[in-house]
């Protein structure tokens, strides 16, 4: 059944980007069969999810086939001459595994086996199509919302002290190391959720089944549900409705190489000069820049990655913490988002997470008091940004703090609730014997 309606979700996805003459989802997955793909690493990633069903002879097999087409790829293009402009020189060995792996499962696989294969690269294979379908999301928000609501966000962000100002000329003073850096933490998150879903993943091939909860579901849902969110409540971000941000942003390349954005904005301010108090109003915006604020949903990953972290040893602690500072400071930094934003982005966040794992261990009364309160908390805080944004910026000594307090009360709520947040030993597991699945 979820398999059906994912791909129910690809087709009206396919559809609805041809009506505006680009390519879809499902166009996207199959050039890059071919094609030089858009994110090597990511295809990558997404074979390193596929490969915890298998044994490790077999992960070799399947890394070294992936890498052998890939050299048969580059040899090939680079002898007629074919030049990569908009894409990554390596992946499509890592795709032709993935779609390897499925063929195999259907043609020689049996019972649990075929099964549990079959979920190792539908897991892979999510990952990617995740990055497809957000494409395309991104893409119906510009086309569908004409006017944005950013003058809303800044003035609301008034009452936090305007981060995004602070954070930008913190980030434009360190010069071109530190953004490059940032940058490389910000882009390469889907790797950095592999990593950690790689460790909660590490005994599928011994148990023959997948856990009941894990980081992959968690990002699933952040991803289909938070660009929902963007179509109610459309922003651009700062960088690009008081700057001219469109150079700043790697993602505008998607549908456009001509940077928009400075014609349409309210005047240059980012990051020098915090936009001034005053009643927010509905604004234009062009049909390029994604409306892709509202929440954050980079801080809603890197939340997520957090979370499952602390689970794991110290060292993987240390980069699910590192990682989410990070990945803040560059969201702000950057001018891509909005400081009440990320509050909204982790509330967004540990709402689902806590859903998830009623939804995998039971409901009881403490799961469903936290998942309605946080919910509860996230529309207040979308209907104070659109409605009180000028009593808010007017009194930032109370509505600042009472913002901060908002999120800390989810915030404590969800590690009271769930008693999760500390490290615990790991249970003993007897290895059982591997049956050969390829």
């Amino acid at each position: 059944m979820a398999g059906v309606a994912a791909l129910g979700f690809h087709i009206a996805l396919e559809i609805a980007a041809r009506r505006y003459g680009l390519p879809g989802p499902l166009a996207g997955e199959a050039r890059e069969v071919v094609f030089a793909p858009k994110s090597g690493f990511l295809l990558y990633a997404g074979m390193a999810l596929m490969m915890v069903v298998l044994t490790w002879r077999q992960r070799f097999i399947a890394l070294g086939a992936a890498i052998g087409i890939d050299v048969v790829f580059f040899v090939v293009r680079w002898a007629a001459d074919v030049k990569v402009a908009h894409g990554h020189p390596f992946g499509n060995g890592a795709l032709w595994v993935m779609l390897g792996c499925a063929v195999i499962a259907v043609t020689r696989r049996t019972g649990r086996e075929r099964v549990l294969l079959l979920k190792g690269v539908g897991l892979g294979l999510l990952l990617v199509a995740g990055r497809k379908t957000g494409d395309t999301w991104l893409l119906i928000t510009s086309k569908t919302r004409p006017e944005v609501l950013d003058q809303y966000m800044a003035t609301a962000d008034h009452a936090l002290g305007d981060p995004s100002w602070l954070l930008g000329r913190i980030v434009t003073a360190t010069g071109p190391i530190g953004f490059n850096f940032l940058d490389i933490v910000y882009g390469q998150l889907a790797v950095a959720a592999v990593v950690v879903a790689l460790y909660q993943l590490r005994h599928v091939a011994v148990e023959r089944r997948f856990p009941g909860h894990h980081l992959v579901r968690t990002f699933l849902v952040i991803g289909l549900l938070g660009p929902a969110i963007y179509m109610i409540f459309p922003v651009v971000g700062p960088v690009f409705a008081y700057g001219t941000g469109a150079e700043h942003w790697s993602a505008v390349s998607l549908w456009s190489h001509t940077p928009s954005s400075e014609y349409w904005a309210v005047a240059d301010l980012w990051p020098g000069t915090p936009p001034p108090v005053k009643a927010p109003h509905h604004m234009p915006f062009d049909e390029i820049t994604p409306r892709n604020c509202m929440p954050s949903l980079h801080t809603a990953w890197a939340t997520a990655i957090f979370i499952h972290s602390r689970q794991g040893p110290r060292v993987l602690r240390y980069a699910g913490t590192f990682w989410l500072i990070a990945t803040l400071t560059a969201t702000l930094g950057f001018g891509y988002h909005y400081g009440v934003d990320l509050i909204a982005g982790v509330v967004f966040t540990l709402t689902i997470e806590a859903a998830l794992r009623s939804l995998d261990r039971g409901w009881d009364r403490a799961g469903i008091r936290l998942v309605a309160y946080g919910a509860t908390v996230f529309a207040a805080l979308l209907v104070s940004y659109r409605f009180l944004p000028w009593e808010m910026a007017k009194h930032p000594w109370l509505s600042g703090p009472l913002l901060v307090l908002t999120l800390a009360s989810v915030v404590y709520g969800y590690v009271r609730t769930t008693g999760e947040w500390e490290p615990r030993p790991a249970p003993a597991r007897q290895p059982e014997p591997q049956p050969e699945l390829i």
